[in-house]
This record gives structure tokens, C-alpha cells and sequence, in this order.
């Protein structure tokens, strides 16, 4: 098991690497276009470039934001639970993301697949959509293996 948790924790600060390597393109788009704009000069398919760039920041970052449980955490109501109590509830609402997530990824993928066969690409640039849905449809099944780690963790007591 600890293997299987060290390989989702690599693979979750991977994705994330990508993400912030996005980030930083981004950024220096952005950078660039203010500063080329105000000389007469902007990059074409920079809207373009900075929603598909935040897709990517967004959906590769969620599965490490997980991991570290960087995320919002309300738990005002478990503290005053039992270990046990709150070990179900976290085992009950990680299975319920889990879900959510597979739905997610899957439909990704089915879009990602949709949008490879009709051909779609973006206005201005004319870059294919597919890659980023079938991108973000495995950010979400590496987020799926988080939650599965995270039930693995929980069920071992080393959560808390």
C-alpha cells in the first residue's frame, strides 16, 4: 500500500509541476501582451491562450491541493466526534468525491473523443480543443486515485 500512496504523491506533484509550469506561461502571455498593447503590437489568440492555460492551472493543480488538503476544510462539527466517527465521515465523503470524480474524468474524455471527431479548434489560433478535455479528464482520474489513497490512509489510521 505504501508504494501505491508514494506513486499517486509523485504522480499528483507531476501534474501540479505542469500546472505551475502553466502558471508561469500565463503570466508572462499576460505580461506581454499589456506591454506589447501599449506599443501598438498584441499577441493574436491571447484570450485563447490564457483560458486554455487556466483550464490546464486549474485542473492539474487540484489533485496535489488534495493530497496536502490545501483546500477549504470545515470541521467545526468533527472535532467534537469521536476518531472513529470522523474516520466515517471522511471515508463517506472521499468515496463521494470519488464518484464524482470518475463521472468527471469519464465525461471528459467522452468530450475530449467528441470534440477529436468533429474537429473542433479555437477561433483564432486554430488549436484543437481535444487535448485540453482529454488532459483534464486524467487530472481527474489522478484525483480519483488521491481520494483512493486518502480511504487507504483513513482505513489505516494514519489520516488524522
Amino acid at each position: 500500500m505504501k508504494r501505491f500512496v508514494d506513486q499517486v504523491r509523485y504522480l499528483s506533484r507531476f501534474i501540479n509541476a505542469i500546472a505551475g509550469i502553466s502558471l508561469v506561461f500565463l503570466i508572462c502571455l499576460t505580461l506581454a501582451d499589456v506591454l506589447l498593447r501599449s506599443l501598438k503590437r498584441p499577441i493574436t489568440g491571447t484570450y485563447e491562450l490564457v483560458a486554455l492555460s487556466s483550464a490546464v492551472v486549474i485542473g492539474f493543480s487540484l489533485p496535489l491541493t488534495s493530497w496536502v488538503r490545501g483546500h477549504v476544510y470545515v470541521d467545526f462539527l468533527l472535532v467534537k466526534c469521536s476518531r472513529r466517527v470522523r474516520a466515517i465521515c471522511n471515508l463517506c465523503t472521499r468515496a463521494l468525491v470519488l464518484v464524482l470524480f470518475v463521472l468527471i474524468g469519464w465525461n471528459l474524455i467522452r468530450y475530449g473523443m467528441a470534440l477529436h471527431r468533429s474537429g473542433e479548434v479555437s477561433l483564432t489560433l486554430n488549436m484543437p480543443f481535444y487535448p485540453i478535455a482529454y488532459g483534464l479528464g486524467i487530472a481527474s482520474f489522478i484525483q480519483c486515485l488521491v481520494m483512493l489513497s486518502d480511504m487507504a490512509k483513513i482505513a489505516k489510521g494514519d489520516y488524522d
